[in-house]
Order: structure tokens, then C-alpha cells, then sequence
């Protein structure tokens, strides 16, 4: 009983530990990482589209240029869906 316990402590200390470390990332390769992940300027046209936030502004805009009205609702938490 007592090895099991011992066990379960040194494990709990070992976990701790390593959540404790600090970050070994430099400024330079942070740079790096998020250059690698961030997408090009070919990939982001979805940011270059006019959004309209108001419903109510983008059916007066789609009536005046006579295009229709793309929707995207999503229903949950307003941090995150689901």
C-alpha cells in the first residue's frame, strides 16, 4: 500500500514538474512558428470580403446592388460554437 502511494506521489510530482518548465522557444524561432502557421496572402481572400454584421444593412446593400444575401449564423457559446 504504501509503494502504491509512494508510486502515485512520484508520478504527480514527475507530471508537475514538467508543466512547470519554462518555454524553450527563442523570439527568433516564435517568429518562425508563427510565420509557418499563419496563412499567406493568397490563402486569407475570405478577410478581403466586405462582411456586413448587421442583417439589416446587408438587405438594404444586397436590394440597392440586386445580389442576394449570404447568411452565416452559428448557434452557441459567442467564444466558440458548441
Amino acid at each position: 500500500m504504501f509503494r502504491r502511494s509512494l508510486m502515485g506521489l512520484s508520478a504527480t510530482l514527475l507530471t508537475t514538474a514538467a508543466f512547470a518548465a519554462e518555454p524553450s522557444l527563442s523570439d527568433a524561432e516564435s517568429r518562425a512558428v508563427s510565420r509557418a502557421v499563419r496563412p499567406a496572402s493568397s490563402e486569407d481572400a475570405f478577410a478581403l470580403i466586405p462582411w456586413e454584421t448587421s442583417l439589416w444593412e446587408a438587405r438594404i446593400k444586397a436590394a440597392k446592388l440586386g445580389k442576394p444575401i449570404l447568411l452565416w449564423e452559428m448557434d452557441g457559446h459567442p467564444l466558440g460554437c458548441g
